[in-house]
């Protein structure tokens, strides 16, 4: 309403999700100077964080093409930025984790510390959770593993193991539940992790430390 009001127009040259190179127009503005000077930043900010977020993620879809595993994101967003963030993280070609605690069930390591085993922790969601709850289990060794997939665990993280480590087991216990690796996920390691056979694999850095792709505005 306020870009109407001031007779301002936005005409946009580039679609979500498109690849672009150094001195790309994305788009071109017109209207008062003072009304475009002065909202200036606030747009460039968004658009240079949701964008440096896009072209991580592709970064990452790209280290493992050819694979059998997917990119998500996680919940380690910006404070009120998540379903933008989500957004970019779509357009940079990897898919969306859950959107908050209240679509899918995490049990971590001290969830299971405090329910008393991974059995005892599953059953306690199962019986207050929809039966269409997804419940997702953090496992650290090859022993959580199984206690997890016999309690009824629809996801097995598979947290910061050597990808020989995850190899081995998702190898064992391949279509027995879905397996996704976290921590300690970079562009270095990435294609490694996916080979061991995984199904998924978060990476929080898409949210949290993504760079700005360089973008600004220039007056004619």
């Amino acid at each position: 309403h306020d870009l109407f009001a001031s007779g301002a127009s936005v005409q946009v040259l580039v679609a979500d999700g498109s690849s672009v190179t150094d001195g790309t127009i994305l788009a071109h503005i017109e209207g008062p100077a003072d009304f475009v000077l002065g909202r200036e930043r606030v747009a460039l900010n968004f658009l240079m964080a949701l964008s440096g977020t896009a072209s991580l993620t592709r970064k990452f879809v790209e280290a493992i093409r050819g694979t059998n595993a997917t990119i998500v994101d996680t919940r380690k967003t910006l404070p009120g930025l998540r379903s933008l963030q989500k957004y970019a993280v779509r357009c940079g070609g990897g898919t969306n984790h859950r959107l908050g605690l209240y679509d899918a069930a995490m049990i971590k390591d001290k969830h299971i510390a405090a329910s008393g085993s991974i059995g005892m922790a599953v059953q306690a969601i199962r019986a207050s959770a929809p039966h269409t709850a997804t419940i997702e289990v953090e496992c650290e060794s090859e022993d959580q593993v199984d206690e997890a997939i016999a309690a009824g665990a629809n996801i097995v993280m598979l947290d910061n193991m050597p990808p020989a480590e995850m190899e081995r087991i998702v190898s064992a216990r391949k279509g027995q539940v879905v397996f996704e690796a976290s921590g300690g996920v970079n562009l270095d390691t990435v294609r490694a992790i996916a080979e061991s056979g995984v199904d998924l694999i978060s990476v929080g850095a898409l949210t949290h430390s993504a760079p700005g792709l360089p973008i600004h505005l220039e007056v004619s």
